[in-house]
């Protein structure tokens, strides 16, 4: 029997730097794999002022829930726009009908703690750009770039199922 699985949210390690251009930007630390979880990934999110974490998406395999610790947001989903303040708890499982992102409106860092099934493969949905992604292999707390196969393309962009056949 080796140390119990706590982390204590305030002393992880220094975390990822996730940017894109001036949209995006995120700091994330993962919590779950260094712990040794096996069927849910989860980290801490910091989303600086004007910010948001990742494009307008939705999940085909996994769930996610968010939970609000400091800062204040907006939660963009199929139903419109709806504000985050903290101890909100957002839940979305898997679907169109969960489409979602969030969004640092404040002046101060917005701070969650994500947590989601980390079931394999998987296929994301980007409403916004028509594109989709598919991962298989992605390691536990890793970015979708670690996936051992990683594919992202345009909806209209596809070929037939017997192209080149």
């Amino acid at each position: 029997m080796g140390k119990p699985r706590i982390a204590n949210l305030n002393e992880l390690p220094e975390p990822r730097i996730h940017e894109q251009a001036d949209t995006y930007s995120a700091f994330l630390t993962p919590i779950g794999a260094p712990l040794g979880a096996t069927k849910l990934g989860y980290n801490l999110t910091e989303i600086p002022p004007g910010k948001r974490a990742f494009p307008y998406h939705f999940h085909h395999v996994n769930e996610e829930m968010f939970l609000v610790l400091e800062g204040t947001g907006e939660f963009r989903w199929p139903g419109g726009i709806h504000p985050l303040k903290p101890m909100d708890i957002v839940c979305c499982p898997p679907g169109p009908d969960s489409a979602h992102q969030i969004v640092n409106n404040g002046t101060k860092p917005l701070r969650y703690l994500a947590l989601s099934t980390v079931q394999d493969p998987e296929v994301v949905e980007y409403p916004d750009s028509g594109k989709y992604a598919v991962t298989v292999g992605r390691p536990i707390g890793r970015s979708p770039d670690e996936a051992k196969f990683r594919i992202v393309a345009m909806k209209n962009a596809g070929v037939d199922y017997w192209a080149g056949e």
